[in-house]
């Protein structure tokens, strides 16, 4: 694919081959392309020759505006703009340097990228900060000068497995012309987490508790996003991964992190780095994935998965398969083959953000792997675009009307370029944050930042050469998810010990707040939430002109 090294005006299109040329305003506020596809940017910008020594000692903040600015013409958003955006998302930050690194394991070179210290403790801060002030930006300057049902307004709907949801809430709360609606599958998430987006109650703000799994949550998303009715009457936006603007916002911390370590005593000339991701819906294993087409100089990008394993599957048979076929975990991570483990789909696990059975972000990546082995250079771009576009919306239909798809051999070769792939159980999630407890100074980890630090103690293991630095990503703070971690730490003084050493004082007595909360139900479809949605955003409406 074609490479860029300026901000000229980028343009985007779609997945399945469809809705190209929009530009970056337009894909934020679409959200998913009206194919049913995502967007995707039709070039990734390559890094400015000197990038390596210009950068290095930059800010997070800096450093997010010089990556930004590869992707957002000045055109679209001013430079000044574009800044005071970046400062206003990350200085709710508790971290002064927003995304710090901690050593767990100094002779193995195994590292942990702390994501979590934003508003809701969550990786996902990082990318809904920035996303909720690009709307609010959007939209006060489109509404310029306009009264009343004149103003443009945003309808937010998203889904969530846990994390996304408070972020979303917290970056969106309180701002003015936007609605947001987030649905949750009820009983599936965390205490903390259902008690952070259900406490927040601000009028604009819209919990949905549907009883089904996440990955009907994000079909009922989708749904939405394509039917024709209510796209008419109002502007609904995404705030899910299926949103550019969250693949974006994640690149910075790849970079962030490579200057930090590459400036480490411990790090050699010789020295390759991996990155390792607890993984559900590949959105931030992706932004990876984009910052070394970029030119990062990543080795590889380790996937990390729990026991709702589809993406490991397809990376060790080519087969992207709903219903899993495995037994019991051999050494590793690689299941063994041949007996169904658990019927019906996603399995509950001490990872709750990671049970999701489609990965909805794995689209784009297909996208790029048929761009790449299909076509050749001499095709017009035009027609290898397209061509990609077609062999994408025939994987995904036969996902939808099948149940799964294959790939041949091919674009599985291509797809292990870059990536490599663990299977972690929840036992293995105990054991590792029992370990490192007892090996990295009391540090506590979360389950699901867990499963990337086993992977990568296993990547270490797996033949990577012995001066390589594995950074892992953390995806959450530990106090997000206690029961797994007091079950893990049982010797260690249990609930008192996590309580007094762990437990961050913003969570203490968070869920006993009053709470607003609607129960939606699965059996009246994606048509009984579209109900709920117009409702509430008339209610809005109306409450809106009667106190102006």
């Amino acid at each position: 694919m074609s490479s860029k090294t300026h901000s000229t005006s980028q343009r985007y299109l779609s997945t399945r081959g469809g809705s190209y040329d929009f530009s970056f305003e337009e894909v934020v506020l679409k959200g998913l392309a009206s194919d049913g596809g995502l967007f995707i940017p039709e070039e990734i910008p390559t890094l400015p020759s000197d990038w390596a020594s210009n950068w290095k000692d930059l800010s997070f903040e800096e450093l997010a505006y010089e990556i930004f600015s590869l992707y957002i013409s000045p055109s679209e958003i001013p430079s000044a703009d574009l800044k005071t955006i970046i400062h206003k998302s990350y200085s709710t930050f508790r971290a002064k340097n927003i995304t710090p690194i901690v050593t767990l394991d100094k002779e193995k070179n195994v590292h942990l990228l702390e994501l979590f210290h934003g508003p809701t403790f969550a990786f996902k801060d990082v990318a809904l900060q920035f996303l909720g002030n690009l709307f609010e930006y959007f939209l006060v300057r489109r509404n310029e000068g306009k009264e009343g049902r004149n103003r443009e307004h945003l309808t937010v709907i998203g889904a969530t497995s846990g994390d996304t949801g408070s972020a979303a809430i917290y970056g969106l709360r309180g701002k003015k012309d936007v609605s947001v609606f987030i649905m949750h599958p009820h009983g599936k998430v965390s205490a903390v987490q259902e008690a952070q987006m259900t406490t927040v109650l601000d009028a604009n703000v819209h919990n949905l508790a549907v009883d089904g799994t996440f990955d009907d949550c994000q079909d009922f998303v989708k749904a939405l996003f394509a039917d024709p009715e209510i796209n008419k009457t109002h502007r609904l936006a995404a705030v899910n991964s299926i949103n550019w603007a969250r693949i974006l916002a994640q690149i910075t911390y790849y970079f962030h992190s490579y200057f930090t370590i590459i400036k480490s005593e411990s790090f050699q000339p010789a020295s390759k780095i991996r990155y390792v991701v607890p993984t559900g819906n590949f959105g931030d294993i992706l932004a990876g994935y984009f910052a070394k087409r970029m030119g990062l100089p990543a080795e590889k990008l380790v996937i990390a998965t729990n026991e709702n394993d589809i993406l490991n599957r397809f990376w060790r048979t080519g087969s992207y398969e709903k219903q899993p076929v495995y037994g019991k975990e051999a050494e590793g991570g690689i299941p063994e083959d041949g007996v169904k483990a658990h019927e019906g789909g996603v399995k509950e696990t001490l990872s709750p953000a990671m049970d999701i059975l489609v990965s909805s972000n794995f689209e784009r990546l297909l996208w790029f792997l048929a761009y790449e082995v299909y076509s050749s250079s001499s095709d017009a771009i035009n027609q290898r675009r397209a061509q990609a576009g077609e062999h994408v919306k025939t994987w995904l239909n036969d996902l939808k009307s099948k149940g799964g798809f294959s790939v041949d051999q091919k674009i599985l070769t291509a797809a292990k370029v870059d990536f490599e792939s663990y299977r972690v159980s929840d036992e293995q999630t105990l054991s590792t944050i029992a370990s490192i407890f007892k090996s990295a100074n009391n540090y506590v980890l979360d389950p699901h930042s867990a499963i990337g630090v086993q992977a990568a103690f296993w990547s270490v293991e797996g033949g990577s050469e012995p001066s390589t630095h594995h950074i892992s990503l953390s995806t959450a703070h530990p106090a997000k998810f206690s029961n797994a971690v007091e079950e893990a730490l049982h010797f260690a003084g249990g609930k008192a010990y996590f309580d007094d050493n762990v437990l961050p004082d913003e969570f203490k007595g968070l869920e006993d707040k009053p709470k607003r909360v609607s129960l939606v139900k699965k059996a009246n479809g994606w048509e009984g939430v579209r109900k709920v949605v117009i409702a509430e955003v008339e209610a809005e409406l109306q409450a809106a002109e009667g106190g102006a």
